[in-house]
């Protein structure tokens, strides 16, 4: 046993192991810089397994994925990787299968929903990190000025973004399809008219009657009637549509956790209601998450797998949650969040996540897609575009992907 157990490299001697990790920087300034995090933790893993050694790299949102993908075309894959998209890797076999890494129970504590959009034809290989739900922000000084209740129906909305301008509202709905995170919004309005990206478990259905139901709406009855705001909902992206609403500028938007505190802080008063939908509230929401995966070049299986144990234990995912404003991705430290008083100003979002649908990153065919949305959605809201045309043109680009990716 103590042989087994040196060869693993979880005591000291002649066979210790480095780690290596690549991660994604959730921060906003160097005060709160995720290498904050990841060196507080790591300190105290290594403190109790002498024979392992966690060197951690971060780097910013803008170039992880990119860094980590130019590691692995060199031949010089990390151990593990905090990303933004796995079933690549996936596909070419480069990771390792969540169940031959991780222990049994932390593999079952992975939020269902979560753990399902990790998996690729039905195997799971990306671990949920960070996640994410939205929920309709609205401004309640806007809103009490006009005399409006928070809306649950497209109706309502609509009625509202109506007197919202007429109050002299610069933005009475944000609707950002630019190419920042169009994909989000596209999918939040999808969601709530029901459809979505895949309604069908085998392939996408971009071009449903419910998807161009949707836009046709939106294009009639928000952006026709000039109740979006004086920047065309393709060239307004996600960033510039929460500073307005902290500059007050903006009546209602589709936001996440993190716009809270930039409000808070800008000192708007500000309310959130679930996405309404065309006959009441939405009954599916947009769930985002981030990931987490193992590559089997280093052939550290064992190692790893001890090492994210760790990771995902109660206490640090609790802990990353709260430093950043995230959801948990465990059902053992949500259901501490969804009790503590100190956590109430995310129980909006935490309700939300059963009820949340993911992009569809489990398909190798996806980051194509998805960046043919965030390119063209916003021409079916133009004063000159058609919903039908724009949705079938993206639909036939996501057959032609799926083949080419034999999915």
């Amino acid at each position: 046993m103590a042989a087994v157990l040196a060869g693993c490299g979880l005591t000291g001697g002649s066979d210790d192991v480095t780690l290596r990790l690549v991660a994604a920087d959730y921060g906003d300034s160097g005060a709160n810089s995720s290498k904050k995090y990841w060196d507080q933790l790591v300190k105290a893993y290594e403190k109790d397994h002498p024979g392992v050694t966690v060197d951690v790299t971060v780097y910013s949102w803008n170039d992880v994925d990119a860094k980590v993908k130019a590691m692995v075309d060199k031949g010089d894959a990390p151990d593990m990787a905090q990303i933004g998209a796995y079933a690549d890797y996936a596909a070419a076999d480069r990771l390792y299968k969540v169940g031959d890494v991780v222990s049994i129970p932390v593999e079952a504590d992975f939020v269902p929903r979560l753990a399902d959009a990790g998996k690729v034809r039905g195997v799971q290989y990306g671990m949920p990190f960070a996640s994410s739900t939205r929920l309709l922000f609205y401004n309640k000084t806007l809103f009490a000025r006009a005399g409006l209740t928070p809306p649950t129906t497209w109706a309502e909305l609509a009625k509202d973004a109506k007197a919202l301008k007429a109050k002299g509202v610069k933005y009475p709905y944000a609707l950002p399809l630019g190419p920042e995170e169009a994909q989000a919004e596209t999918l939040q309005w999808l969601l709530s008219g029901g459809g979505g990206y895949n309604q069908t478990v085998s392939s996408y259905s971009l071009d449903s009657a419910e998807n161009v139901d949707t836009f046709d709406w939106l294009k009639d009855e928000l952006v026709g009637k000039g109740l979006t705001g004086p920047v065309a909902p393709g060239k307004l992206n996600r960033a510039a549509a929460f500073s307005a609403f902290t500059a007050g500028d903006v009546g209602m938007l589709n936001g996440h956790p993190s716009l809270m505190k930039a409000a808070e802080s800008k000192g708007v008063k500000f309310g959130m209601v679930p996405m309404p939908g065309r006959d009441g509230p939405s009954k599916s929401s947009l769930g985002v998450a981030d990931w987490m995966t193992a590559f089997k070049q280093n052939g550290h299986g064992e190692q790893i797998g001890d090492f994210l144990d760790f990771v995902y234990s109660e206490k640090n995912v609790l802990a990353f949650s709260r430093e950043y404003d995230l959801l948990p991705v465990t059902t053992s430290a949500s259901l501490v969040m969804g009790a503590a008083p100190q956590d109430a100003d995310l129980q909006p979002f935490l309700e939300e996540l059963p009820l949340s649908e993911s992009y569809p990153v489990g398909r190798t065919s996806w980051a194509k897609v998805s960046a043919e949305i965030k390119k063209r959605i916003g021409r079916a809201v133009a004063a000159d575009g058609k919903p039908a045309d724009v949705l079938g043109a993206l639909q036939t680009t996501a057959t032609t992907e799926e083949t080419a990716a034999g999915e």
